[in-house]
């Protein structure tokens, strides 16, 4: 995995590629990347965990949880749209849809969220490492800890895709190698029954709850594992951001989660029932922290090269994610404070180097959050608990048009407070709030409500207002000053780049930046979106008086503002038929950056003057038109 991580730093030309891949990720390659991610260090904890303290079909009904309502759905709702809206962390589109100020923080919280995460997947090796071989656990930490801030450091989001890769494909080499250490040393499913015979329903702490509002139960699940855990959290909008196509986007997300839920899942709910049926002197009276190490008591009955083999496993998923949480927070910090506060006309290629310092400055976080108490299930909980506001920030923002950026703001501030207030106190031992609810869940509550009460007090956005209109017409648009980024903008969408996306790759303006010259043209009717709400929110169409005002530029004399777009393209076009290192050379020459690059090429695709294939990168080749064109 170091050796791939390695290699991927030929990739890395600035800080988009470090950090969003030059949106080039395939649909295969972003399947194995979403599925290396849900089977983590913590799922190899989390899962057997769970079956030992409550039972097989429990078990797997809660993992159907994250894996189907958290992944597929966030495949369904929520790809599509980031993948056209521009914005290449949660937190810059919160910009884009709200304000600077609910941006900035939910970017704290996100940063502790994602470390968080990156922290009990430490932890969850550790304590399987520990399960197995007796080490000592901060001893195993701190190893665990230097391998992966090392790996994180590399490669960036290139190394990070391409061992995922890897990764899912020991897992699934595993699984077979599992189901034959079962039967062989264990027993078939009837030894498990005659072992344990509740062990398919009820497990060591009984039955789990379904509409309890402590963790765990069904209802917690819900909210910790598929909202908080997928649609709130940063690096899954990575994945999603740096797919070539929503198309490659949305599918890789729904097979990612029908994949976890059969080859993943199943086998290490097994591993679960049958340790707990085989080891009931150490299991029968577990809590969460003996649970977790459920998967290192499996491996002391298999012998030693079966064992060691699948200690490969573990170590492999909690890399992948691991370092994917590491650099999903790093890219939040880099784009979402570092960038905006100090040096907001800083280039990509000139971010790399601040990127890499942020990375290894958070890794000090990660450390302190490896021992927060209670072992690695509490640890995963509380993360995802800081994931809240920005789940339900993205839901209201994308399908309430009327929801306002003061209701966002303080619905997440009281929220972040509040929990902040509430893990204080439970760490001091002055309240427990875990004896009457999750603290997500108590954040979760606090958010809504206000989002809800504080909405109607405040104004909307214009296109939130119950007068604004979809498409232009005479009386219902104004006529603002429109800036020369507004007209550059203008230009782009009337040369066919029609989303959100494509305009800030070919001009290299934050979402948020770009969206400030979107309403312009909006306001004055020079476009029309596709929709008020959801995905067709980001997709535009130059009207009559759009193309108006760019005919009078021509008339008068004026240069239009902006590059020359068509001259690029043929660029782009002759290097593409060169071949992948021409291509390279263009970024690497400042000619244009790694993002501008892929959203000239995905429209000479789209056009059909191009032809796209691979898996790994790009493989580019002229069509018949293409060659025409350039001939």
């Amino acid at each position: 995995l170091v050796y791939v991580g390695v290699r991927a730093r030929k990739r890395v030309h600035d800080a988009s590629d470090y950090l969003l891949a030059g949106r080039q990720i395939s649909s295969l390659l972003n399947l194995f990347g979403v599925a290396s991610i849900g089977f983590a260090g913590t799922s190899i904890t989390l899962v057997p965990g769970m079956a030992v303290l409550y039972g097989f079909w429990p078990s797997f009904a809660n993992q159907l949880i994250f894996s189907i309502g958290g992944l597929v759905l966030y495949g369904i709702w929520f790809t599509p749209f980031i993948r056209r809206c521009g914005a290449q962390t949660l937190p810059e589109w919160l910009e884009l849809r709200f304000n600077g100020q609910v941006r900035t923080v939910v970017t704290f919280g996100t940063i502790i969220g994602l470390t968080g995460i990156m922290a009990n997947n430490v932890v969850s090796i550790a304590a399987v490492i520990s399960g197995f071989i007796e080490l000592p656990l901060p001893a195993t930490v701190s190893i665990i800890f230097f391998v992966f801030l090392l790996f994180s450091y590399i490669g960036g989001f290139w190394a990070v895709t391409f061992t995922d890769f890897i990764q899912l494909a020991l897992g699934a080499a595993a699984v077979p190698l599992i189901l034959f250490s079962l039967g062989s040393y264990f027993g078939g499913l009837t030894w498990v029954t005659e072992q344990w015979p509740e062990g398919w329903t009820s497990g060591a702490a009984g039955s789990l709850p379904v509409m309890s509002l402590t963790f765990p139960s069904v209802v917690t699940s819900v909210f910790l594992f598929a909202s908080f855990l997928v649609w709130g959290n940063n690096y899954y909008w990575l994945r999603s951001a740096s797919c070539r196509t929503e198309q490659a986007a949305r599918n890789s997300f729904i097979l990612a989660g029908i994949l976890l839920s059969v080859l993943i899942y199943l086998p290490l709910l097994l591993v679960g029932t049958y340790s707990r049926a085989a080891f009931p002197e150490l299991l029968s009276d577990a809590g969460f922290l003996e649970a977790s190490a459920a998967y290192g008591i499996f491996l002391r009955r298999v012998p030693l090269l079966i064992s060691s083999v699948l200690l490969l496993v573990p170590l492999a998923a909690g890399i992948s994610t691991a370092t994917t949480a590491h650099i999903g927070a790093a890219s939040v910090a880099v784009r979402d404070l570092y960038q905006r506060k100090f040096k907001p006309e800083a280039t990509s290629k000139q971010l790399l180097i601040p990127s890499k310092v942020i990375l290894l400055i958070l890794g000090l976080m990660v450390w302190a959050l490896c021992f927060y108490p209670g072992g690695p299930m509490i640890l995963f909980a509380f993360a995802n608990a800081w994931l809240g506001p920005p789940a339900l920030l993205m839901v209201l923002g994308l399908y309430w048009r009327r929801f306002t950026a003061a209701a966002a703001l303080w619905s997440t501030v009281l929220s972040i407070a509040l929990m902040t207030v509430l893990t204080a106190a439970d760490l001091l031992g002055l309240f427990h709030v875990d004896a009457y609810m999750h603290v997500g869940m108590a954040g979760f509550f606090t958010g809504l409500i206000s989002a809800l009460v504080l909405t109607p007090f405040s104004k909307p956005a214009y296109y939130g207002t119950r007068e604004w209109e979809r498409t232009p017409a005479a009386g219902n648009r104004s006529n603002p000053a429109l800036t020369d980024t507004a007209v550059e903008i203008l230009r782009y969408i009337s040369f066919g780049y029609h989303t959100m996306a494509e305009i800030c790759d070919l001009t290299g303006l934050d979402a948020a930046q770009a969206h400030g010259g979107i309403a312009l043209l909006d306001r004055g009717g020079y476009i029309e979106r596709d929709s008020l709400t959801g995905r067709g929110f980001y997709t535009f169409q130059t009207s009559r008086t759009g193309y108006s005002l760019l005919r009078q530029y021509g008339l008068q004399g004026k240069p239009l503002p902006g590059a020359d777009l068509e001259a690029e393209s043929r660029q782009v076009l002759k290097a593409a038929d060169q071949g992948p290192d021409a291509l390279n050379r263009m970024i690497e020459s400042g000619m244009c950056s790694s993002l501008k690059q892929s959203a000239l090429l995905a429209k000479l695709i789209r056009d059909g003057k191009i032809i796209e294939q691979g898996i790994w990168y790009r493989k580019l080749s002229l069509s018949k038109q293409g060659k025409d064109r350039q001939t």
